[in-house]
């Protein structure tokens, strides 16, 4: 059950990176997060009424600071997304997630068998193998886009040992914490930079053409739909947190990019080199062997 939980939300979760990552090039990133975040948060609001759950300082504490990480994870992801390529910045992000809880495990004292270990071993392999383009004419990650990648792995990681901490009886109410507070964050963030760009500016409100007002309409539907898809995901993968281990589900959940890289190849038809193909695929096994390890 475990698995198959953690499966399902890896999948949701790689779809709605794809839609942030598109909305991201048409919006700004900040209000791309925004939208996201706001959309999420009314789809958990109705989730928590289905699935209820008792109020906690707990539950509330770190569902806060979940997203807290949260929100800077999906901004710099995001971001990252949007310069692109997607397939190869997504399994990046996704390793490094995977790694952070695990080694959260092991300096709480869990105990990793030599199976595991090697997986790691992949996992690192895997990071150089997708930044390495020898080819001309290959998808080539910027030092900017990889940068932000292993942040934004790092963030997630550090969500999802965060959110791990939360009571089982809470339901999914931390999720609602954590969406509001990012919620909070990123429109905070983007009203911000508005009056800051604005006051920068001589030139005050430029009208835009017909194709921008388009692009930005697309952008917003993109956006909020993204936020739906995480919020779900997010959901999926408390449950399975509540029913397996952090360990397991950490490196379930970051089996996501096979969601990414297949809407990235059908509708972007982005390129990618044998050599990284061979990276993203040690980058899904390591984790197959890490869940089963």
């Amino acid at each position: 059950m475990t698995v198959l939980v953690g499966l399902i939300g890896a999948l949701v979760y790689g779809a709605a990176d794809f839609l942030g990552g598109l909305a991201a090039r048409r919006l700004t990133i900040l209000l791309a997060t925004a939208l996201a975040a706001a959309s999420g948060l009314v789809v958990l609001v109705v989730f928590s009424v289905v699935v209820p759950g008792a109020w906690s300082a707990e539950a509330i504490l770190w569902g806060a600071l979940s997203g807290v990480a949260g929100s800077a994870a999906v901004a710099l992801l995001y971001a990252c997304l949007a310069i692109g390529p997607m397939s190869i910045l997504s399994p990046l992000t996704a390793v490094v997630s995977a790694i952070v809880p695990v080694t959260w495990g092991l300096i709480g004292g869990e105990r990793l068998g030599p199976l595991a270990i090697g997986a790691i071993g992949l996992a690192l392999v895997a990071v150089v193998l997708v930044g390495f383009v020898p080819e001309k004419g290959a998808v080539r990650p910027t030092m900017a886009g990889l940068s932000m990648a292993i942040g934004s792995g790092v963030l997630i990681g550090t969500f999802l040992v965060l959110i791990d901490h939360t009571p089982d009886a809470s339901g999914l109410l931390p999720l609602v914490a954590n969406r509001t507070v990012s919620a909070v964050l990123m429109w905070t963030a983007f009203v911000a930079a508005v009056v800051v760009a604005r006051l920068r500016s001589r030139r005050g409100g430029a009208s835009r053409d017909a194709g921008a007002r388009t692009t930005m309409r697309r952008g917003l539907v993109l956006a909020i739909a993204c936020g739906g898809l995480d919020a779900t995901a997010n959901a999926v993968i408390l449950i399975g947190l509540r029913i397996g281990d952090l360990s397991v589900m950490s490196v379930l959940v970051a089996m996501y990019p096979a969601g990414t890289i297949l809407l990235a190849a059908v509708v972007l038809r982005e390129r990618i080199a044998p050599v990284q193909w061979a990276g993203l695929a040690l980058a899904l096994a390591s984790a197959g062997i890490l869940a089963v390890a």
